[in-house]
């Protein structure tokens, strides 16, 4: 049988700052593995401060969706290819305005590139994040039922289970590993979203994440917060998806999903 070919790779990336990655090369690091897509999320820029070398890497167009704060959050999309259509937010005022989210069209399939919320700091940005999430799940419904076929990728914020973080006992309590949180993420498989990764890797110690204070990437004390997720009903175009740990600069690491 001849192995199906790759026709569409797709990378997404928490980079902790698009100006910081691209004076040093972060977005450069990847350029080996050719990618079709590249979904950036944590730009902390403002559309201002874009231009002068902070447009895009080299070959690809750019989709921006900008925090109205300052130096906060915000999303990005470079394609080599020209999207069908794309367009920031997905119709939440509330939520649109922290740029969380660009959605970009293609023939056969959906792309949404999310920085979801981060619940540590206080119950009211908890309360925030589970509402992103609801609203998130309810628009994808509607989407799924207008025959959409969805992926969805980014920093989810939130390790699945305890194969997804070195230290699970020790963040019970702490937002990221909430049970309300878990139970948001079993909720969204259970409407047919597909972990791509865990689909294909069950093992141990395969983290996206690290805390740069304490030096946790040198012990690789990680969390598995980035994910891709597929709907069962897009399944059928995916070939592998890898966890890049190798790859340096920033406290996230990229992950790689192959399509047929």
């Amino acid at each position: 049988m001849a192995k199906r070919q790759i026709i569409m790779r797709l990378i997404s990336w928490n980079i902790n700052g698009i100006r910081a990655a691209f004076r040093k090369g972060s977005l450069d690091s990847i350029a080996y593995l050719n990618p079709d897509i590249i979904c950036v999320q944590e730009l902390k820029a403002q559309e201002h401060q874009m231009g002068d070398g902070f447009d895009a890497p080299k070959g690809y167009k750019a989709h921006w969706s900008f925090a109205e704060r300052k130096g906060y959050s915000g999303v990005a999309t470079f394609t080599k290819g020209k999207p069908l259509s794309f367009q920031n937010g997905f119709g939440h005022d509330k939520f649109d305005t922290e740029g969380r989210t660009i959605i970009t069209e293609f023939k056969d399939f959906s792309l949404y590139n999310i920085y979801f919320p981060n619940g540590q700091s206080n119950s009211d940005r908890l309360n925030y994040k589970l509402a992103f999430y609801d609203a998130f799940l309810d628009h994808c419904t509607q989407e799924l039922e207008k025959g959409k076929k969805l992926i969805v990728c980014g920093d989810f914020n939130t390790a699945h289970k305890e194969l997804d973080l070195a230290r699970p006992k020790e963040n019970q309590k702490n937002s990221g590993f909430l049970g309300i949180e878990r139970e948001w993420i079993d909720s969204f498989i259970k409407n047919g979203f597909v972990d791509v990764f865990r689909s294909f890797n069950e093992e141990p110690n395969m983290y996206t994440y690290w805390d740069q204070k304490s030096r946790a990437r040198d012990r690789n004390v990680g969390w598995r917060i980035d994910y891709f997720f597929v709907h069962e009903s897009a399944m059928h175009l995916v070939k592998s998806a890898e966890i890049l740990n190798k790859i340096q600069g920033s406290d996230h690491c990229p992950i790689l999903l192959d399509l047929v």
